[in-house]
């Protein structure tokens, strides 16, 4: 028998094999963006609320997945069931104190988590795009996974969180014990340059969802 928490998280799935957070896969689906978020898995009294079969159709239908695809995920068979749960937050979120150590590395409470393909990089962590200033290679609402320590050569794409709080997603143009020179992704807007001082940490971006 099926349980209550394999049903979400082969939605969690879905959404990751969909590059999308679980309210990004609502949206995408026609549903409300909270459909499948945490808070709504438990009800108020503490009783498990279940996905209802409309909207896991719905979902299956917005992203072209049949049904024996969507069983492959849900028991862990094949290729998709291969994925693990990492940390998930926006980037207003990352500007925000308490969710990164002075590495970079994603500490504290507040996460939302979201399955990814599994890779290589113990304390990944993903971040959804918000606007438009890192498009067109990152759009709004777009899952990238970053991973602190991974090692960052000129070209990288990387984010960057500085000491005012300001988290960036660019392109690492030069680095020196300087300063950070980063080329942006959008060309309407400006490339940026930091001393070194001014760099609370940069990590490497290891995926994109396309």
């Amino acid at each position: 028998m099926l349980g209550h928490g394999q049903i979400w998280a082969a939605i969690d799935a879905l959404a990751a094999k969909n590059g999308l957070s679980a309210s990004g896969l609502a949206r995408k689906s026609g549903l409300d963006p909270t459909t499948f978020n945490r808070s709504k898995r438990i009800a108020g009294d503490g009783r498990p609320r279940w996905p209802s079969t409309e909207s896991i159709a719905k979902a299956l239908d917005a992203t072209s997945t049949p049904l024996d695809g969507f069983m492959e995920i849900l028991t862990g068979n094949g290729p998709s069931g291969r994925r693990r749960t990492v940390p998930l937050i926006g980037m207003a979120q990352a500007g925000e104190g308490g969710y990164f150590d002075d590495g970079g590395f994603p500490v504290g409470q507040g996460w939302d988590e979201i399955a990814f393909p599994d890779n290589e990089h113990e304390n990944a962590y993903a971040l959804e795009i918000a606007g438009d200033s890192m498009a067109p290679v990152y759009r709004d609402g777009d899952v990238v996974m970053v991973a602190p320590g991974a090692p960052i050569r000129r070209g990288d794409r990387v984010v960057v969180k500085t000491t005012e709080g300001e988290v960036l997603a660019k392109e690492l143009a030069r680095r020196t014990a300087k300063q950070v020179e980063l080329r942006s992704l959008n060309p309407e807007h400006p490339d940026r340059v930091f001393a070194a001082s001014q760099v609370a940490w940069i990590a490497r971006i290891v995926w994109a969802s396309q």
